[in-house]
Order: structure tokens, then C-alpha cells, then sequence
């Protein structure tokens, strides 16, 4: 493990050319879907150790902790099964105490997390919180006693960073209706003891969801949604009650939107600035903020993440994504260290990672990634610029067999610019390739990036051009290409996707014979409509987790979502059923009810204990489909909720895909 910058470089160029022979022999599919082998990589706070998710060879799943200083010097805290438990988080509370969470991979939507404490040389465990609902009915267990297990409605919240071998947790509250929580409250508690005690005297502001801290670990910032309204408030330090500082209806009035804490009394926020969002300075001891942004990127959001040096209790720099991600340091000394570190890793997209003690520590985290390799995680001396690899999250993956991935601007139909990204096969091509357009979930997020990803690279490892189109509706590029989308599941919404397919035949890269969509979640709605509103441009689908019918997400009994968003959130961003115009929009693009307009091939997927899109859609689309279309496959995944938790499904569902996509698109005449 231990290589010299230079080494490190030789071997990457050693590996490429030994494979280059083998670029023509398909990488197998658990290559790409499989638990990744090195996950969860984290530096403790004085950056003595890193701790690591690693599946060992007997197929194990370890929490393993290393020296950095020598890397050969490490210890196995902890050992699961990842067919029965995986290891979702893990947050170091001290240099000597970490903090890990496992995840039920057999009780699905039926689980809470299970948190776990423990000494960096695997002694003097403990188990903080109990995820499995049905033991916390057990007589004795439960947070009525204050150095008990706490049960599973409370959650991790973060570590304060503060010497203290404490972590801050939320205690859960419900109504009797919802699925989900409703509120929380903030509590401290100590990973030696189980002892639990208040971060705060008084009450909270209504429906609190969201706790923002200071860099002492004290709870300063909340944010509610009340009756469509966003809103952010704020406390002293040792105060008893909290000050509204921001009020508006959700996705249009509201200010800003809360984001983090920079030592005691500066708060960072994003709001609107040309048209996009991007990060502003909120002083707390006077109350406003900053007129210009700390960040300005044109033709995108600013949204990303800290990196905070929690010894000055000051960010360093903010890790961002624009048509890829990027770090922009404020501190002048992380500046230049990551400019030895891109460098020495020339090509790559280093996303550099502090300690907690940032300045300080002797070794910074790297994770390097392109296009074409999988993220692999890098130790970097600072004293000495050595490099050492940690490992690679998919090992099999060779950079050879990958396709090129690019970011495009194409013309909807009625004008609108979309981004996309395009994935090609690699190789040269003797002339226009079956292709895919594969549509993200949300629908109101951003769906890619410019580094790998495993299903883009897998379905283009297989010979298919991959479209990713950030269709109208998203987020990551500007309010008005956000807004564009609200009430248009089916309409210009799904218009963008057609229009990505045809802009990408008129390239000379898609065959417009073998053309396909596919999705998940939103993605799997707009895979059946695609299907059935523009049948002339896609010859198959495959949807996975896909609303089949808009109307049953306000209807379902079996769903999650909450009071607030059935009675606000969705009617501004999907439609309100109570409006007749939106509820004849909701008949006119539902896949349900025009299911027998469906006659293509179709490949679809649900998991049993999904509460996002209940399993009622696929159960009535499949039946209502099969009674057309006899070229129609449906797979039920029990244990498995909304997407695939467990890597036996997910290496299956996508042999089935590949099966499928061969016989009814690539091969198709």
C-alpha cells in the first residue's frame, strides 16, 4: 500500500496498458454494483488515524482503523455480515473514539438506524441506539432510563468535535398520521455512559426539522416548514426562546435557506443572486447579510459543502459542483496544497478532505476520480508530498473498458437550453449506437456529474451512448430552469427527453431505430410516459421504483409522504388534485390509465416494502399493462424498499437489464 507519489503514477499507467488488450472483453456486472470494497474513508480529528469501510476477502465488512503515520499498523474494530447488516456512517467523536452506523439490510422501511460507539483499538463498545422497532417494546429498553440503549426514535446527529467523547442526537416526534417524524429536539450524549442530557432549556420553534449548530456543538439555528411556509430561526447561545429571522412560502418568498455555522456567530446561507444560488455571510450579532455572495458560478447553483477547520472554529473552503465538482479554498495554505496535490494527480478531480484540525494535521484525505476510473482514496504527507493509495471503492473497473463522459447544453423544443451529460462507448464507432436516455429521480434535484458513475458506465460498457439529460424541473441550474418544470410531470418535462434523444441522433451518435429510456423513481414515471407519448422515439423501457400513477401519490395509504407535503410542497411542484385543471392533468399523464398505449418491450421493478412509491403502482400498472402487451417483464424485490439496499438484487436487477436491453434494443432489427 505504501507507494511513493511517483510510484503511484507508474502503476496507474502500468494497469492501463496491461488492460488495454482486455478492453474488448465486457467488465462483469457485479464490477460495477457490488458494495463498494473501500467506503466511508474518514480522518480522526488530529489526523493520527483513518478509519475505512473495507469488505475483506472473505466477504466480510470491517470497520478498520489505521495509523497514517504507517499504514501497515491497523486494527479490525468491528466485523458484519453486509448480507444481513452494512455499515452506512462512520464519524470519529475524538482521536481515540469513533462512531459507527449499521443499517438492517432484512427489515426495510421497518428499521430505524442502529448507532454504535467505540475506542480506536476496538475496545469498550457501545450500543447507543436501537434501530429495530419491534425490541423497543421490550420491557426495560428505551430512553426512559437515562444510561439505557436509546430507542429507535432517536437518530445520530453529528460529533461536536469539541475533545468531548459526546455526540448529539435527535429525539424523534410524531403525529398520528404521518410516517415520518414531524419534529425533533436535540439532545447530548455521551458515548462512554449513555447518559443524556439537554442542549438547550426552553421550547423550540413548531416542526422543527433541521438543527444547525455552532463550533461549540450548541444548537443556534432551526429551519420548520409550517403550512407551505419555510422558516429559519435563531437563539443565543444561553437563551431560552428563538427568534424568527426568516419567513416566506417554500420555493419562491422565503429569503434564503440556512446552510452551516462558521465559529460562533456567523451563519452561511444560500439565496438567490442573478438568478441562481449561491452562498452568502449572515451575521447573527447584527442580523443581515452580505450584499454580494462568497461565490459566485455562473450558469450554475452554488451548492456544496464545508471543509472546516474546527481548531480555528473557521471554514477553510467549500467543495462545489458545477459541470464538475470543484473545491474553492479561502485559506491560502489548503490552496496550495491543493494545487501540489492536482499536480501531482494531473487529469483527476481531487477533492481534498481535512481533518478536523485542518491546518494542523499532518496528512490530508484525497478522493481522485475521472471519468472513466471509480473514486480511489488517497493518503497525502504534507511534510513530505508522499502519496499513498487507501484502495479504489470498485477495484475491477478498468479505465480502458469505461466510456468518456461530457457535459452539453441542447435546444428543447420550445427554446429552452438543457444541460446533459453524454456518456460514450469506448472505442470508436463505425456509425450511429443503440442508445439510452436514463432520467434522474426527484424529479427536483440534479441528476449527474462529471466523474463515474456505475450506471452510465455500465450501459456504455455494454455499447449504449447514455443521455443524462438535466431536464427542466431540476435543480443545480438556476431558478427559472427549476420553476420551468412545477405542474409539467408529462408534459414539457417529459418533452426534454424526447428532445435529448433526437439532439443526439442529430450528432451521429444514436441510432433513432435503438433508442431506449429508463429511470428510477421519478425517473421510472417518466420511463412509462416516455413510452407511451412519444412511442416514435423510444423502442423500449426499463423502470425501477416509477410512479405509475400521479393521482395514487396523493392517495395511497401505504405512502411517506407527510401532511405538509400532500397539502403544500407536491400541489406547488406536482399539481393540485383539488384544481380541476390539475387533476385532468393528472388523468391525461398518468401510465395507469393509458396503460394499453403501451406496446413496447418493457422491463420494470419494485421493492415489496417501498413506502416512497408503495407497491400498489407496480402492481396495477403491471396488470394493467400485461393485459396489451405480452413483451412485458416485472420483478418484486422483498426486502428491498425504495431502490436496492442489498447487492445480491442490485447485481441481479441489472443482469436482467442487460438481458433485456440486448434482446429488445441493441439486437433489435
Amino acid at each position: 500500500m505504501r507507494r511513493s507519489r511517483l510510484h503511484l503514477l507508474a502503476a496507474a499507467l502500468c494497469a492501463a496498458t496491461l488492460h488495454h488488450a482486455a478492453a474488448n472483453d465486457l467488465p462483469a456486472v457485479a464490477s460495477f454494483f457490488q458494495t463498494a470494497r473501500v467506503g466511508l474513508v474518514t480522518l480522526s480529528p488530529k489526523g493520527g488515524y483513518v478509519a475505512q469501510a473495507n469488505i475483506l476477502p472473505d466477504g466480510s465488512q470491517a470497520l478498520v482503523v489505521r495509523e497514517t503515520a504507517d499504514l501497515s499498523k491497523y486494527t479490525v474494530v468491528s466485523r458484519v455480515d453486509p448480507t444481513m447488516v452494512g455499515i452506512s456512517a462512520i464519524h470519529w467523536i475524538s482521536e481515540d473514539r469513533l462512531g459507527y452506523t449499521l443499517k438492517n439490510m432484512h427489515l426495510g422501511a421497518r428499521t430505524n438506524l442502529d448507532e454504535f460507539a467505540i475506542d480506536r483499538d476496538g475496545k469498550n463498545q457501545r450500543h447507543l441506539i436501537n434501530g429495530n422497532w419491534a425490541h423497543n417494546r421490550e420491557p426495560g429498553i428505551g430512553s426512559m432510563i437515562g444510561s439505557r440503549t436509546l430507542t429507535a426514535d432517536y437518530g445520530f446527529h453529528s460529533a461536536p468535535q469539541d475533545g468531548s467523547d459526546d455526540i448529539l442526537v435527535e429525539k424523534y416526534t410524531w403525529n398520528n398520521v404521518d410516517i415520518a417524524p414531524v419534529s425533533s429536539r436535540l439532545f447530548r450524549l455521551n458515548t462512554r455512559t449513555s447518559q443524556i442530557s439537554s442542549t438547550f432549556e426552553g421550547a423550540q420553534p413548531q416542526a422543527t426539522g433541521r438543527w444547525i449548530t455552532d463550533a461549540n456543538g450548541v444548537p443556534r439555528v432551526t429551519q420548520s416548514r409550517v403550512k407551505g411556509h419555510c422558516i429559519v430561526s435563531y437563539r443565543k447561545p444561553d437563551a431560552t426562546s428563538w427568534t424568527e429571522i426568516d419567513n416566506g412560502t417554500c420555493y419562491e418568498h422565503q429569503r434564503f435557506t440556512p446552510l452551516f455555522m462558521d465559529g460562533l456567530n456567523t451563519l452561511y446561507v444560500r439565496a438567490n443572486y442573478k438568478g441562481y444560488s449561491a452562498p452568502f455571510r449572515y451575521d447573527l450579532t447584527t442580523m443581515k447579510m452580505d450584499p454580494e455572495p462568497i461565490i459566485e458560478t455562473p450558469g450554475f447553483d452554488s451548492l456544496g459543502s464545508p471543509e472546516m477547520d474546527h481548531t480555528s472554529k473557521r471554514m477553510m473552503g467549500i467543495h462545489l459542483e458545477t459541470d464538475a465538482e470543484t473545491t474553492v479554498w479561502f485559506n491560502p495554505v489548503m490552496k496550495a496544497e491543493q494545487a501540489k496535490i492536482d499536480a501531482a494527480l494531473p487529469g483527476n478531480i481531487n477533492t481534498v478532505e481535512c481533518a478536523s484540525d485542518c491546518l494542523g494535521s499532518p496528512v490530508l484525505l484525497i478522493k481522485s476520480e475521472t471519468d472513466r476510473r471509480p473514486a480511489d482514496y488517497v493518503l497525502y504527507t504534507r511534510a513530505t508530498g508522499q502519496l499513498v493509495g487507501l484502495g479504489n471503492i470498485h477495484p475491477d473497473i478498468v479505465p480502458a473498458q469505461m466510456g468518456a463522459r461530457s457535459f452539453h447544453h441542447y435546444t428543447a423544443r420550445d427554446g429552452r437550453s438543457i444541460p446533459a451529460y453524454v456518456t460514450l462507448p469506448a472505442g470508436k464507432a463505425d456509425g450511429p449506437r443503440p442508445a439510452i436516455v436514463l432520467v434522474h429521480g426527484g424529479p427536483h434535484a440534479r441528476g449527474a456529474s462529471w466523474a463515474w458513475e456505475p450506471e452510465a458506465a455500465f450501459l456504455a460498457s455494454r455499447g449504449y451512448v447514455v443521455i443524462q439529460p438535466e431536464f427542466r424541473g431540476g435543480t443545480g441550474f438556476g431558478f427559472a430552469h427549476f420553476k420551468a418544470g412545477w405542474k409539467q410531470w408529462g408534459g414539457t418535462m417529459q418533452d426534454d427527453l424526447a428532445d435529448a434523444a433526437q439532439w443526439a441522433v442529430k450528432q451521429g451518435w444514436a441510432d433513432p431505430k435503438r433508442v431506449g429510456i429508463m429511470g428510477a423513481s421519478y425517473g421510472g414515471y417518466a420511463t412509462l410516459m416516455g413510452l407511451i407519448k412519444h412511442p416514435q422515439v423510444f423502442r423500449a423501457g426499463v423502470e425501477w421504483a416509477g410512479v405509475t400513477d400521479i393521482e395514487l401519490m396523493f392517495t395511497s395509504i401505504e405512502s411517506d409522504a407527510s401532511e405538509e407535503n400532500l397539502g403544500y410542497s407536491m400541489r406547488t411542484l406536482i399539481g393540485d388534485p383539488d384544481n380541476a385543471a390539475d387533476a385532468e392533468m393528472f388523468r391525461k399523464n398518468s401510465p395507469l390509465l393509458r396503460a394499453a398505449e403501451l406496446k413496447q418491450p418493457l422491463l420494470m421493478a419494485h421493492g415489496v416494502d417501498d413506502r416512497r412509491v408503495p407497491l400498489e403502482h407496480g402492481r396495477r400498472f403491471g396488470n394493467a399493462v400485461k393485459a396489451n402487451n405480452s413483451n412485458v417483464t416485472a420483478i418484486y424485490y422483498d426486502n428491498e424498499s425504495h431502490g436496492w439496499r442489498n447487492e445480491k438484487n442490485r447485481v441481479d436487477f441489472w443482469k436482467q437489464v442487460e438481458a433485456f436491453l440486448d434482446k429488445n434494443l441493441k439486437n433489435a432489427q
